[in-house]
């Protein structure tokens, strides 16, 4: 044990001194060139070929584009509905963070706005899935071989190695802006091309909130079972949303975030020996709470490790929560269509007593379980 934590003691040292902690606030450094490393310059039988400048580069050909990039592509005419289904992707997870699999629909119970909602559509069992990385890549906390870098890294190609062949994953990295690396993609060689990109940051800024918004906004229309993993501090430093914003657009976006928080041993440290500012200190407890806060109203949920051999566990609950789900649809009983958010409730009931349904284990032992589902959607208006 002695031994473990000197090993942590000189990682830490080491961090420190080769890549620097920072808590102050920095400005965006003045380097030129890509956030990220861009990729090799291949060889042909002429020599080299040349990169052309980023501009001029074509753009990936993704599923993560903006609905007004979607709508410029569809080919032939659109049709619209005046029928509304909602679907709302439900885990149900014990205290150890398992799935609890054999749950009938009719002890499912859907609340909207308060209002019971009949239930339309079921299912659950397991599928793939779709899944993009977004990762925290600045020059404030993940200098290279600095504390950060190694821990990004880490919590990256970790929850790599979980993933099953069928599984679909891109990889976006943020600075001041987001950029895709690749795109979803069950080939890890395109992924494992994109990891290596990331080893020298090129700003000091993490705009989270723009980042977020912006894959959600782009994942919304991929159908089936998807999901943002983000790995990161939390901290945002010059988005132009604001956080209230944030929420809503993400709530309205109605794709899970699962977020891991970085640096909490390093934080730890630091606070230990009251090396850490107050407002450094503030800085980070509000970060977390906007990981809870997104993860929780998205569906999803939050990590904060404080060592690495938290890790498989952390990946093993993400692929129960997003592999084994079940999928309850319902039509609104409230058919107005005027963009007001909805909230909705899941809960477990007794269909006989109306009470909160007893799960026990095989020895009769009631199982404490906990719901995660997303807490409401955006209903659209007559204009869409």
């Amino acid at each position: 044990m002695r031994h473990g934590h000197r090993i942590l003691r000189l990682l830490l040292a080491a961090s420190l001194a080769v890549g620097g902690f920072v808590f102050a606030q920095q400005g965006p450094k003045k380097e030129t060139g890509d956030t990220v490393a861009r990729p090799r310059v291949k060889s042909t039988p002429d020599g080299p070929a040349a990169i052309p400048p980023k501009a001029e580069q074509p753009k990936i050909p993704s599923k993560l584009k903006k609905a007004a990039e979607a709508a410029e592509e569809a080919v032939g005419p659109t049709f619209t509905s005046d029928s509304l289904n909602v679907n709302v992707d439900v885990a149900v997870l014990d205290n150890r963070g398992r799935f609890i699999p054999g749950i009938p629909p009719g002890n499912f119970r859907i609340l909207e706005d308060g209002v019971p909602q009949k239930l339309n559509g079921f299912a659950t069992g397991e599928s793939p899935m779709t899944i993009a990385m977004v990762i925290e890549f600045s020059a404030r906390y993940q200098q290279y071989w600095s504390w950060g870098w190694q821990e990004t890294l880490q919590a990256c190609y970790g929850f790599l190695e979980t993933l099953q062949p069928e599984d679909s994953v891109a990889v976006v990295a943020f600075d001041l802006r987001p950029e895709i690396l690749s795109d979803f993609s069950t080939n890890r060689q395109d992924t494992y091309e994109a990891m290596a990109r990331l080893r020298i940051p090129g700003f000091s800024e993490s705009n989270i909130f723009d980042t977020l918004v912006d894959v959600a906004d782009r994942m919304s229309a991929i159908e089936g079972r998807k999901a943002i993993f983000y790995i990161g501090s939390g901290i945002d430093t010059f988005s132009r949303l604001t956080y209230d914003e944030t929420r809503r657009k993400l709530q309205t976006a109605g794709v899970p975030i699962y977020a891991l928080g970085t640096l909490q041993a390093l934080r730890e440290w630091y606070d230990s020996r009251n090396a850490m500012g107050g407002i450094a200190r503030l800085e980070f407890l509000q970060a977390d709470n906007q990981l809870r806060t997104f993860a929780r109203e998205t569906g999803g949920q939050a990590w904060f490790p404080r060592f690495f051999g938290e890790y498989p566990g952390i990946f093993g609950q993400l692929s129960q929560a997003l592999r084994n789900t079940y999928t309850l649809a319902y039509s609104p009983t409230n058919t107005l269509r005027d963009g007001k958010f909805r909230k909705i409730k899941v809960d477990l009931v007794n269909p006989q007593t109306g009470e909160a349904l007893r799960i026990t284990d095989e020895k009769g032992k009631n199982i404490k379980y906990q719901i995660i589902a997303k807490n409401g959607y955006q209903a659209p208006r007559e204009v869409e």
